[in-house]
């Protein structure tokens, strides 16, 4: 995990929305220094990173309970809904991951109330593409970093000889275990366990119908994704009014002299990013069709090579040879006659002659068969050499093209620094509006991927409430069953005590 920036808004001592905080994570320049007076907010930034992937904070954050700032909640009107949200990004493997979670706080007349945390993700490859994860945030965020593990990772320095005690070890050893993926097998015992003692539970027990509300849930459920495909179509509709507005100021930025030149290598570098991108797509897409076409053919290496030593083994035992085949000499046999015209009747020296053949000759059909899989394991190991050369020469062309679009980016943001502080007012304000406008887009965008989870996370449910539908339906006519067969065994139980 290579931690790119964060941004908070409203978070502990933070009021409002904080600009990017953007951490190094250069090969030269890879440290981060944050200094401060006490109560400068410090340990609070610190917890940022802890809330947002864990919601989890330092043994020396006080007051855990209050996260939403306190002057953003006194300015509140009654009633209103103060946001508290931290977004951090981070490079993992090649990706990006965008992270953030956000709860409200709700100002009344006598108190503060608090809503629950929401927690959501995007991810995005070296195609710069953005999506959601097919994973839950948190799971994803385990297998990268477990939980259990983040506190030797975000730790208050001042307190660092805390995480060394000896009385940690077995902590440590259990965090390393889980870290290296061994602990996944002991969770799984256990969970099966589980699951045992629950379906031994189902075997004792019969629910009570709740079908009413399971359909109260249903109905809401289908409420919430006719409601987020709406704010679909919406975000859709304002990223092209963005995408618009974005070109009509690069438009605007370009026809100014002073920034022509700039602008105009920007739209170039923009245009060759876009095209490697695609590109990179395509390399893609090419190893993965060569995978699922002839990919297998790497796993047959030791059975071709078997299949050779095997046909060898038959060559030298003369059980597959070539020349006159089993099935000419029995025809020549049957006929009584040789190709010579000599007869060969049975008891004849000339047809005892004859049929000696037969224990040397091999036989047509097998040695076809012989030769045709040969040609086939021959293919096999072309196709097999083939894949891997193409694979290499995909993976080749990738990493060349990763560092094309990082020099590009690089040269991209190099412009837009200097279009920043440009002397010209003009320029310089442009540029902040195209900035406005990315981090627009990149919002929306998050937000509409967002979006997307909360669909599927929903469908999801809806198919476990139709399940448990179907079942609450089904255990209505088991508990049917289960009343007449205990009046019937009590039935049985009171004439077996009379007839005693």
């Amino acid at each position: 995990m290579k931690l790119a920036s964060i941004k908070l808004c409203n978070f502990r001592s933070f009021y409002g929305k904080t600009p990017e905080i953007i951490l190094a994570t250069g090969e030269a320049r890879n440290t981060t220094i944050i200094h401060g007076n006490n109560g400068a907010g410090k340990t609070s930034l610190l917890n940022a990173f802890t809330w947002v992937l864990y919601e989890k904070f330092s043994a020396a954050f006080a007051s855990t309970e209050q996260l939403v700032n306190k002057r953003a909640i006194a300015e509140a009107k009654i009633g209103q809904a103060v946001e508290c949200w931290v977004e951090v990004e981070w490079e993992h493997d090649n990706k990006r991951y965008n992270v953030k979670r956000q709860c409200r706080a709700y100002k009344n007349k006598t108190d503060v109330n608090f809503g629950k945390t929401e927690l959501r993700m995007q991810v995005a490859g070296d195609d710069g593409r953005w999506y959601f994860p097919p994973q839950q945030p948190e799971e994803v965020i385990g297998q990268i970093l477990p939980t259990s593990l983040h506190q030797y990772f975000f730790f208050d320095g001042e307190r660092i000889e805390a995480i060394v005690r000896s009385d940690k070890k077995a902590e440590i050893a259990e965090a390393t275990k889980i870290f290296l993926g061994v602990e996944v097998i002991n969770r799984s015992i256990n969970h099966l366990k589980e699951a045992k003692k629950s379906l031994e539970n189902e075997l004792k027990a019969i629910g009570d119908s709740e079908i009413k509300q399971l359909l109260t849930q249903q109905s809401r459920v289908e409420q919430e994704i006719e409601r987020i495909t709406k704010r679909q179509t919406e975000i859709q509709q304002e990223l092209e009014h963005q995408e618009t507005f974005k070109k009509d100021t690069s438009h605007h930025l370009r026809e100014l002299s002073a920034a022509k030149e700039l602008e105009e290598r920007r739209q170039e570098l923009e245009k060759q990013k876009t095209s490697n991108q695609e590109s990179l797509r395509e390399s893609r897409e090419e190893i993965k069709k060569a995978t699922s076409t002839r990919g297998y053919t790497v796993f047959l290496s030791e059975t071709t090579a078997d299949f050779r030593v095997m046909i060898n083994d038959l060559k030298q035992q003369g059980k597959l040879t070539s020349g006159i085949s089993r099935e000419f000499i029995n025809d020549l046999l049957k006929s009584q006659r040789c190709i010579c015209g000599t007869d060969l009747h049975a008891g004849k020296l000339s047809h005892n002659h004859v049929k000696k053949f037969l224990d040397a000759a091999g036989s047509s059909a097998v040695e076809e068969t012989a030769i045709r899989l040969s040609a086939q394991v021959d293919e096999i190991h072309k196709q097999a050499l083939s894949f891997w050369e193409e694979v290499d020469r995909e993976q080749a062309r990738i990493n060349q093209l990763r560092q094309t679009i990082s020099q590009i980016e690089s040269e991209l943001d190099n412009i837009q620094e200097r279009l920043r502080k440009n002397t010209n007012e003009e320029i310089s304000s442009l540029q902040k509006r195209l900035d406005e406008i990315e981090e627009k887009i990149k919002q929306l965008i998050l937000e509409q991927g967002a979006n997307q989870q909360k669909i599927v996370n929903y469908k999801s449910e809806l198919a476990d409430l139709g399940k448990q539908i179907a079942k609450q339906k089904l255990n209505e006519d088991r508990q049917l069953l289960a009343q007449r067969r205990i009046a019937a065994t009590q039935d049985a139980i009171e004439r077996l005590t009379r007839v005693c």
